[in-house]
């Protein structure tokens, strides 16, 4: 067993609210930073970030909004939560079912071909399994009056969003969208919150502009995740446009450091460079799962939460830090009292840059 398997998160570092209900005066940007350059580990503050970057550094940043993807339905006289994943290329939605828990929450129900009956007369079906080894996700057809059904529309009118056990209380939809987020086509977005960009306010990013740091903006729409299984990823629908992908390369060419924010940011750019390490405009689906033996190509850095030792983002972490730095930080995390999860506290991830990978910061804790 290996040092982050062994890792033990206590209950009280799971984040269950957002940081600007803590208390008074503290605003998104008002969470941790734990910073990592090889082994070495620094603890600042988020709104240091400007300080922690440097002029030619470039941001890529997620801008799917989050949708109200939580539905409440029946199967006959049982009441099921819907959990709205991603839109496929038939029509057809990738659907969660969960059992309600009496917490606001949900636990995971094993799917099977059946209909649901949804908030406005709206109906949903499920016919396959997402993946035949597993029955968690299911393409399912949703119509309403015997025609297609609008969706979106419908998470806009009856959705709530995806929690789950460890936080308090549902958060208006508001709290789960980032200062990135954009109006996407036909309403898509993400079913869960591209959590990494939510401490970013708009004064924190003007400063990053203002010292010379630049953004290049992709989308990719995050399915459910699997807060149990810590499955793989599924495919993603994502997008890197011409005009970032020219910003990316740019950079990359003048010595300035490409950190993603999030593993959004790194699943959807690795996806558009070649083995050339030049990123090119690219659009559709995405099954790429980086792991320390594929590696990274252009990303060089990367800001995250802090994520579950089982969880499968961790392989990502490895490929851009490295086994023993991400062993570091993480016990480091959990003896500093960091928060996990998408209300919790952050970590920057820069590759050494000094010679000495067990160089360790004057504030190491």
């Amino acid at each position: 067993m290996n040092v982050l398997e062994a890792l033990s998160v206590p209950e009280e570092l799971l984040a269950a609210e957002p940081t600007e209900e803590r208390g008074p005066g503290r605003g998104r940007d008002s969470v941790r930073l734990l910073v990592s350059r090889g082994t070495a580990v620094s603890h600042h503050d988020f709104r240091a970030l400007p300080a922690l970057l440097r002029a030619g550094d470039l941001l890529i940043v997620n801008t799917s909004p989050t949708l109200a993807a939580a539905v409440d339905g029946r199967i006959g006289s049982s009441r099921v939560v819907v959990h709205f994943s991603t839109l496929g290329s038939d029509g057809r939605w990738a659907v969660e079912l969960r059992d309600p828990d009496g917490k606001g929450s949900t636990r995971a129900r094993a799917g099977g071909p059946t209909a649901v009956a949804l908030a406005g007369g709206a109906s949903l079906v499920l016919e396959e399994p997402l993946d035949p080894a597993g029955r968690r996700l299911w393409w399912a057809r949703v119509s309403s009056a015997g025609a297609p059904a609008d969706v979106p529309g419908l998470l806009d009118r009856y959705g709530r969003p995806i929690r789950y056990t460890y936080t308090k209380k549902d958060q208006p939809l508001s709290a789960y969208q980032t200062v990135f987020a954009l109006p996407q086509p036909g309403g898509l977005g993400s079913a869960e919150m591209p959590s990494a960009g939510r401490p970013f306010t708009a004064p924190l990013v003007a400063e990053l502009v203002s010292r010379g740091v630049q953004f290049a903006p992709i989308t990719l729409h995050t399915g459910v995740a699997s807060a149990e299984a810590h499955e793989l990823p599924y495919p993603e629908r994502f997008e890197v446009p011409a005009a970032s992908a020219r910003l990316i390369n740019a950079a990359k060419a003048g010595g300035g450091r490409i950190v993603a924010v999030g593993t959004t940011g790194v699943r959807a750019v690795e996806s558009a460079t070649g083995p050339d390490g030049i990123v090119r405009p690219a659009a559709g689906w995405t099954d790429l799962v980086v792991t320390p033996e594929r590696g990274v190509r252009v990303v060089d850095g990367l800001i995250t939460g802090l994520h579950e030792p089982e969880a499968s983002h961790l392989l990502m972490l490895e490929a851009i830090a490295g086994r023993p730095a991400l062993e570091r930080a993480y016990a480091q995390a959990v003896r500093g009292l960091y928060l996990w999860h998408e209300f919790g506290d952050s970590h920057l991830i820069l590759r050494d840059e000094s010679g000495d990978a067990m160089n360790c910061s004057g504030n190491d804790w």
